[in-house]
């Protein structure tokens, strides 16, 4: 008996509350020392099935007792998750499940007590070319923030087809004159659910930061100019991402793309479309898919939004990598002289003062620099260079840290995604016989992760024992470089990027 009472202690010391959300009670589980409560799987809307696939997120469905959330829900509708190019396994989403009946979301945070005050929230948007992805990626872990004091969301949304799909029929369904950027709407409503629901795991609803990479990047660069997203975050990060200068389909557009999918599909209306199999949808409709300029979610291009001070108000953390978009065969110099001859004619001279090509080792460096500045260098320092017209703060970084690694994976550097593990201080779940990292790996996290934490709860990522991180200042930009040797230092490409985004305005 006294055993039993002793286990039975035991157990309860260690078991996450039963908390009541929407829809219902759920129960979780709890980190190795019992710390941190851990809830996965919280459905935040009902699943977009049958008749709900390409409608606006619905209520969720309530359901009766406790719901165990002890499990990620299934990821979205995509591909199978392979290793290719420098993304090995933990970058990936899981093998299984793999549903459309995807909108869940994740929370990790402290346990609380009956005094404790409310935490700042981070809610985390996934990457993936909006084709892929999703929250139960490996180095989106939340316990290791969770632990330093800020509640940890991750959320799914619709990818794809599923995600960003448009159609006349789905435009007059909708009531608002708009289809197409389901995502994003998945997006919206999970955070409308963190608005009601949050404070139930310690949260405080009206201190929450948005952050994301990649495709997650520029949603959150997209609910920043969203009206339907108003209210619900006061900060944003944005690793590697955003949509300056990015010609977003318009709605007709979006809507001629999808009347050539449902013929495609031999499907003549939406209830026959409906009824497609969502493999066959993945397997024949492949265009690319992503957010849709379509008078709604997205009413207008960025970069308009921005300059009629129409956005909602954030403080701003953004950066990209040094080595994204490695170019796997470059040009050779003769090539790349004459492509870019051809393309700025007189300006091509100072093009190649940017990016010069006298010989075919020095072109292949330019066409990476290039490849990376053109990607995320243009849109990550045109949203801070937004900002700061707005006199709205931004900090600017370059994660500059090449991951130690063997095999094929050896060749890439700092490479797209490379700095989320040390973010958000997950290296331990990078796998070390492929990647043997170093004490340098650690200290770098430690940093990184502290300054990510910083700017949750506060703002500013600046704090005691870090490096001075300046704010960004259009007339003279500095950024934090983060690597080996973590400091400020002025942007060096700002010309570089100036005369990208001069010409890209030309065009």
């Amino acid at each position: 008996m006294l055993l039993a009472a002793t286990c039975g202690i035991h157990f309860a010391a260690f078991a996450a509350d039963t908390l009541r959300v929407e829809g219902g009670k759920i129960s979780g589980t709890v980190s190795s020392d019992g710390r941190v409560s851990i809830y996965k799987g919280i459905p935040f809307a009902a699943p977009p099935v049958g008749d709900l696939r390409w409608k606006a997120p619905q209520p969720v469905k309530k359901w009766n007792g406790v719901r165990a959330c002890n499990a990620f829900g299934p990821s979205p509708v995509q591909g199978e998750p392979v290793p290719f190019s420098m993304w090995s396994a933990e970058f990936l989403i899981p093998k299984t499940p793999i549903s459309e009946d995807c909108l869940y979301l994740n929370v990790w945070a402290e346990k609380q007590g009956k005094t404790s005050a409310k935490k700042p929230v981070v809610v985390w948007i996934y990457g993936g070319g909006f084709v892929s992805g999703g929250a139960g990626c490996a180095i989106y872990d939340g316990e290791a923030t969770a632990r330093k004091g800020v509640v940890f969301v991750s959320i799914n949304y619709r990818v794809g087809a599923f995600g960003f799909f448009a159609h006349p029929e789905l435009t007059k369904e909708s009531g608002k004159n708009a289809s197409g950027n389901y995502g994003l709407m998945d997006q919206i409503a999970a955070l409308k659910w963190v608005k009601k629901n949050i404070a139930q795991f310690g949260g405080d609803p009206d201190n929450v930061t948005i952050a994301g990479q990649s495709a997650g990047s520029m949603s959150v660069n997209c609910l920043v100019v969203s009206p339907q997203a108003k209210g619900l975050f006061n900060k944003a990060i944005a690793e590697s991402g955003a949509g300056f200068g990015r010609n977003y389909p318009s709605l007709k557009q979006a809507e001629e793309a999808g009347l050539k999918a449902a013929e495609k599909l031999n499907a003549g209306s939406l209830a026959a479309l409906r009824k497609v199999p969502a493999e066959d949808i993945l397997k024949n409709v492949t265009t690319y898919r992503g957010p849709i300029t379509d008078g709604l979610v997205v009413p207008e291009p960025i970069d308009a939004i921005y300059a009629a001070g129409k956005q909602n108000p954030v403080v701003l953390l953004t950066g990209w990598n040094q080595n994204e978009n490695a170019i796997a065969k470059p040009k050779t110099a003769a090539d790349f002289q004459a492509q870019y001859n051809q393309q700025y004619g007189p300006a091509a001279q100072v093009f190649f003062q940017h990016y010069p090509a006298q010989t075919d080792a020095e072109a292949a460096h330019s066409q990476n620099e290039l490849a990376r500045d053109m990607s995320y260098g243009v849109q990550n320092y045109s949203w801070a260079k937004a900002q700061a017209a707005q006199g709205k703060p931004a900090y600017l970084y370059r994660f500059t840290r090449k991951l130690p690694a063997t095999g094929i994976y050896a060749q890439y550097g700092a490479f797209h995604t490379g700095e989320v593990a040390y973010a958000y201080d997950n290296l331990r779940f990078i796998d070390r016989t492929l990647r043997p990292l170093e004490a340098t790996d650690d200290q770098i996290a430690n940093v990184m992760s502290a300054y990510w934490v910083n700017f949750i709860k506060t703002g500013n990522p600046n704090g005691r024992g870090l490096p001075e991180w300046p704010a960004f200042n259009a007339n003279a930009p500095q950024m934090i470089l983060l690597g080996e040797d973590i400091k400020a230092a002025p942007l060096t490409e700002q010309p570089a990027l100036d005369f990208l985004i001069e010409q890209a305005a030309r065009r």
